[in-house]
C-alpha cells in the first residue's frame, strides 16, 4: 500500500497521517506537482491524500489505482441531495446558476428566503468554486458570490436553500457503508474540536452510513445539530478533506483494506 500525501494542506509540516502509515508499516511519498510528468507508474495500491483540486485530477486521470477517493461528479449536491432527504438539512432548495439567480433574485429563490430576505447559497460542484454563504436577495450581484474572483461562467450550478440556526458541527469517515470514526469540529475557521461525539451525532452517522449509498467506497459526512436535532450538511471526497480529529491510525488501517482488496 502506498500514500502519496500532499504537505501543507492542513497545516505547515508533514501531513496529518504520516505517522499513523508509518506505525502501521505502510508506505507513503510526498506528493509533488513533478509526478504528472514522471510517476506514470507506481506499485498499487495507491491512494493520494491533499488538496481536493489533485484528488479530482489524480481520480479523472485513472492512472493509479485507486488513486484518489474523489468521484466529483457524483458528489455534486444535485446528484446525491434526492437520496439523502430524509436526512438534509436543505431539505428545501432550487438548482440554479449565478446568472440566472443574480438576473431575478426574488422571482428565482424568493419562496426560501428569511423574514429579512436571507438565503443560503453554495456551488453544486464539491470542488466549491465559491465558500458557501447567506445572501441578502435583494441587490444580489454575481460578486457576492466571488464572480470574477475564482471563477468566470456565470452559468455556474448552485444550489440555494433557507437559512438554518447551526450548532455543533463533527465529521465523521466513512467507508463501505459504515463509520470508521468522526469528531467534532469548528465551523468558524474549520478547525478541529474535540474527538469526543455526541452519542445523537454517532446514531444519525451509523444510520447514514448503513443506508445511504455514498459515492465512493470511502467518502467524508458532515452533520450539525440545527433546531430541528441532527441533520446533515454535506458529504466529500475523502481524497481532498481536512480529517480534523479523526482517528488516524483507524483511519489508515481501513482505508488501507479497502484500497487493497478493490
Amino acid at each position: 500500500m502506498l500514500w502519496l500525501l500532499e504537505r501543507d494542506i492542513y497545516g505547515v509540516g508533514p501531513h496529518p497521517l504520516e505517522g499513523a502509515i508509518a506505525a502501521a508499516g505502510q508506505r507513503s511519498r510526498v506528493w509533488s506537482d513533478d509526478a504528472w510528468e514522471s510517476d506514470t507508474q507506481l506499485d498499487g495500491p495507491v491512494v493520494f491524500h491533499g488538496s481536493l483540486g489533485n484528488a479530482a485530477r489524480i481520480a479523472a486521470s485513472g492512472r493509479w489505482a485507486p488513486g484518489a477517493y474523489c468521484n466529483t461528479a457524483a458528489f455534486h449536491c444535485s446528484r446525491w441531495y434526492p437520496a439523502a432527504k430524509p436526512w438534509l438539512l436543505h431539505r428545501e432548495y432550487v438548482l440554479t446558476t449565478v446568472a440566472e439567480l443574480s438576473a431575478d433574485p426574488i422571482a428565482t429563490a424568493g419562496s426560501l428566503a428569511d423574514a429579512s430576505g436571507q438565503v443560503f447559497v453554495r456551488p453544486d460542484s464539491p470542488l466549491k468554486p465559491f465558500s458557501g454563504r447567506v445572501v441578502q436577495l435583494e441587490g444580489l450581484t454575481p460578486g457576492h458570490l466571488d464572480h470574477g474572483f475564482y471563477y468566470e461562467r456565470l452559468d455556474l450550478p448552485i444550489v440555494v436553500s433557507r437559512k438554518r440556526s447551526l450548532g455543533d458541527e463533527w465529521r465523521f469517515v466513512i467507508c463501505q457503508r459504515s463509520v470508521i470514526t468522526g469528531c467534532r469540529y469548528e465551523a468558524e475557521g474549520r478547525v478541529a474540536g474535540t474527538t469526543t461525539v455526541d452519542p445523537r451525532a454517532a446514531a444519525v452517522a451509523d444510520q447514514i452510513a448503513a443506508k445511504f449509498v455514498g459515492p465512493d467506497p470511502v467518502y467524508v459526512l458532515d452533520l450539525v445539530e440545527s433546531e430541528h436535532g441532527i441533520e446533515m450538511v454535506e458529504i466529500n471526497p475523502f481524497s481532498g478533506a481536512d480529517l480534523y480529529a479523526c482517528d488516524k491510525p483507524a483511519i489508515v488501517q481501513r482505508v488501507a483494506e479497502t484500497a487493497t482488496a478493490s
